[in-house]
């Protein structure tokens, strides 16, 4: 019996940096990674971006991206709405790690719906196209650039690879714990660890590194709570999923060129080495 050629069975976009995202059926691929993906983010009173490691109840926000508006839904505060800040906008440096960004502030009203979910003062910013943001330099090209991922356009991971994962955990987790761009089916557990570069359709994906992974794994992706123990992370670790003395689970990558991916699209690996973990 033939087995069955990798396809995409999932794709998803996280309008802003930590906030819940939204699964699409056909997706713009952009060399910064699928449009629209995390080019929003929350920043304290100083500037420092807010993520769930160290503010879990994030993961309540509910987000939708209509046009040029984003979204943004909390289970107690209701529904609001703000327009993606335009050219006379105010703008701010921030950081994501320790790369510098010049982003656009939204509304004050945008400001103090934030700031009362989040019990302290708090401000949304958007990463306009004008922004640019090198990707890393051990990894990607000079003219690679990223949005306001952690540090990566892309995130690349596999079903085969979910189950192996789940076949040794107490409780299994679902994909929606490693907030992947693109999920492929059809292949053995760990192929990624192999692939260079692949393609679907006019896109071509360079697979960068193994996504490090961090504490929000441990945590109900839709609640933010922290899970019984300190799984999947310990159970990973236990099964050797280790590079650079971190734990990983999928695959970092960047996009050749823009063009556009869907769901149930072929995926044709076309380069392969040895694993990149260790």
């Amino acid at each position: 019996m033939t087995s069955p050629s990798p396809r995409i069975v999932g794709l998803f976009r996280y309008p802003v940096k930590s906030l819940r995202g939204h699964p699409l059926d056909r997706a713009p691929v952009e060399p910064r990674g699928i449009a629209g993906d995390r080019r929003w983010m929350v920043i304290d009173h100083i500037g420092r971006f807010q993520t769930r490691r160290e503010a879990p109840h994030m993961a309540r926000f509910d987000v939708a991206l209509d046009g040029d508006a984003l979204i943004l839904t909390h289970p107690d505060l209701g529904t609001h709405r703000v327009e993606r800040p335009g050219d006379d906008a105010a703008t701010i440096e921030t950081k994501v790690w320790r790369d510098t960004i010049s982003a656009r502030l939204t509304p004050p009203d945008t400001a103090a719906f934030l700031s009362e979910a989040f019990g302290k003062p708090v401000r949304l910013v958007h990463q306009p196209d004008m922004s640019l943001r090198p990707a890393d330099p051990r990894y990607a090209h000079a003219d690679d650039h990223v949005s306001l991922a952690d540090g990566f356009p892309f995130l690349v991971t596999t079903h085969a690879s979910l189950e192996a994962l789940n076949a040794q955990l107490a409780v299994p987790v679902g994909m929606d714990r490693f907030r992947p761009n693109i999920v492929i089916a059809g292949t053995q557990a760990w192929a990624e660890d192999r692939w260079r570069r692949i393609r679907i359709g006019a896109v071509t994906l360079r697979i960068a590194k193994p996504c490090t992974r961090c504490v929000i794994t441990t945590q109900h992706p839709l609640t933010g709570e922290q899970e019984q123990g300190n799984d999947p992370l310990s159970t990973l670790r236990a099964m050797g999923r280790m590079a650079k003395g971190g734990i990983v689970f999928g695959q970092n990558a960047i996009a050749d060129a823009p063009g556009e991916i869907a769901v149930g699209d072929a995926v044709e690996v076309l380069e392969e080495g040895e694993s990149n973990l260790g």
